[in-house]
């Protein structure tokens, strides 16, 4: 059963990963720091999920709301597709968020979905990817270089979700070399870059389904994204 306190819980879905630290070179169930750093300062108490667990549905249960964090690729063979040289992939970390996706909708629970996490929710829902934005823009500013964020203005439209929360324009940070090509059935795109590029989407009603294909946990002067996820947990529990 999910929490009742005024601090909701918030599940993160994380990476399982070969690092290394203090003395040890080992496999680790990781995560960017200023994710959890971002929920906390909204107001939340954020809870690890790594992905080595098929008991989705029990985890879900145990949180308030779910944040689908960034990542690795999609495994291109769940939307049809041949992989491409520049795709690559955890597919672990697809089942499993997969099966966490599934879990959150089924029970109406918060999502926000960051930059994986848009591809996690469209893909879930039927939808395709571009695998490498640079073959058919011929640009490379959503992803300036390997560990270098780039800056991309968005424009969001007017009475979605998002633009309540953020205003119909925002500059934020991206990162992120494959992208929304059909998007999944059901959702709405509500958010663009400059180049057409489909920057955030999200499900109507009166549940909390947002994905954004950008980064805001790297500017966490901004945390309104993750406070709007905290405030849906807590009026929901």
């Amino acid at each position: 059963m999910a929490s009742n306190v005024s601090e909701p819980l918030i599940g993160l879905t994380c990476y399982l990963e070969p690092a290394k630290f203090l003395v040890w070179e080992t496999e680790a169930a990781l995560l960017h720091r200023v994710y959890v750093d971002g929920i906390v300062a909204a107001g939340g108490i954020p809870v690890l999920l790594p992905p080595v667990s098929e008991a989705h549905e029990r985890l879900v249960s145990a949180v308030d709301g779910l944040v689908l964090v960034g990542g690795a690729d999609i495994e291109p063979a769940r939307y049809g597709q041949d992989q491409h040289a520049t795709t690559y992939t955890r597919p672990n970390r697809d089942a499993f968020e997969f099966g966490l996706l599934r879990s959150a909708l089924d029970s109406g629970k918060p999502v926000l979905g960051v930059c994986r996490g848009l591809q996690v929710l469209s893909v879930a829902l039927g939808g395709t990817l571009a695998q490498h934005l640079p073959d058919t823009l011929d640009t490379k500013d959503h992803q300036p270089a390997p560990a270098t964020f780039g800056t991309t203005t968005v424009t969001l439209a007017e009475g979605s979700r998002a633009a309540s929360i953020l205003g119909t324009e925002t500059k934020v940070p991206c990162y992120h070399h494959q992208a929304v090509d059909k998007l999944g059935d059901g959702l709405v795109p509500v958010g663009w870059a400059a180049d057409g590029t489909t920057e955030a989407a999200e499900l109507p009603g009166d549940g909390f389904v947002l994905g954004v294909q950008w980064h805001p946990e790297q500017n966490l002067d901004d945390i309104r994204l993750f406070e709007a996820l905290v405030t849906a947990a807590k009026e929901r529990s």
